[in-house]
């Protein structure tokens, strides 16, 4: 949910906004843009979509590891 501008009417058909909703919807935004930063997933360069999902799941494993590493330094 975006929020509206003040010289909107609250009768144009779209939803209330909901600031809870709107922080997660930043979340999937950052990892999202995360995502697209590796370039493999960026440019969708598998064919199928097996291996696709199975680089997305590589690349949160990637993530998790360097941000459960980090700390130890």
């Amino acid at each position: 949910m975006i929020p509206r501008r003040e010289d909107q009417h609250p009768d144009d058909g779209r939803h209330r906004f909901d600031r809870a909703l709107y922080r997660r919807r930043g979340v999937v935004e950052q990892c999202v843009c995360w995502l697209k930063e590796c370039r493999r997933l960026g440019t969708r360069f598998e064919k199928l979509a097996v291996n696709f999902l199975a680089m997305i799941h590589l690349a949160f494993i990637e993530r998790y590891l360097r941000v459960a590493f980090s700390d130890r330094t």
